[in-house]
């Protein structure tokens, strides 16, 4: 069988140290400029989907309240009809009381009058109601309609915003994205998890930093003499005893760095 372009899992798991804590720190530098594009959009994601759910949630607000003066306004239509009918039915009653021929259909007609006068005097009131009721609506629509095209402004501005820093460094973050993933085809499977466990724990997502000025260059905790001997030796991967990240010699830094 044709020798495949990445290491087997033997080739990994004999790997000189060196070898070991070269390729994490070459997968640690591609991965960090990576962190570093993606800080730049810094909480835009956020913003545009928070402004997202916002303007979802005002839309709808919005439409509720215009469905509900929809509403105020058919019952305002059908109250004035109602008044219509009844106006036409008083009229009706009156000219038949010109024609009745005993008191019992006079008042009967009487009353069949104060019911539609009652009916009027209920249906304005309600008119009167919906009516103001119709005009605090209109006044928060206007609020809404105003507060939905500003964030809908606000929404098209850090779209734009993210689009404009996306299409700067998406060919940059593509090409990186390639490289770490053939920078961990070169760890074996137990120290890239260690590497991916280590780097979701820190804030700053550094596993493995390089000894700088006797200290650790990640948490900067002093490192005992014997330890940085082990280390620039190359001899065994060594952790930092505060941080809990890999230590790397200076040389194997500077080297991948200069790579970079």
């Amino acid at each position: 069988m044709a020798k495949t372009a990445t290491l087997s899992e033997r080739e990994k798991i004999d790997a000189s140290v060196e070898e070991k804590l070269s390729a994490l720190y070459e997968l640690q530098v591609v991965d960090s400029k990576i962190d570093r594009i993606r800080t730049v959009r810094g909480e835009l994601p956020l913003e545009i989907k928070e402004l997202e759910d916002s303007v979802e949630q005002l839309a709808t607000r919005l439409e509720k309240m215009q469905e509900e003066m929809r509403q105020s306004e058919t019952i305002i239509s059908d109250k004035k009809n109602l008044m219509k009918d009844s106006e036409g039915m008083i009229k009706k009653y009156k000219s038949q009381q010109n024609k009745v021929r005993n008191n019992r259909e006079y008042e009967s007609l009487t009353k069949e009058i104060e019911f539609q006068t009652l009916e009027i005097s209920l249906a304005e009131k309600k008119i009167k109601e919906y009516k103001a009721s119709l005009t605090t609506k209109k006044d928060q629509i206007t609020v809404q309609e105003d507060e939905l095209k500003e964030r809908k402004s606000r929404l098209k501005e850090k779209q734009g915003e993210l689009d404009e820093i996306i299409a700067e460094t998406e060919k940059e973050e593509t090409a990186l994205l390639k490289k770490s993933k053939a920078a961990e085809e070169q760890i074996e499977e137990r120290l890239l998890n260690s590497y991916k466990r280590i780097r979701s724990n820190t804030r700053n997502g550094l596993a493995v930093v390089p000894v700088e000025r006797d200290a650790c260059g990640g948490c900067f905790s002093k490192i005992p003499p014997q330890r940085q001997l082990d280390i620039k030796m190359h001899k065994k991967l060594t952790v930092c005893e505060h941080c809990g990240r890999v230590l790397v010699a200076p040389d194997i830094a500077e080297k991948i760095q200069g790579k970079h």
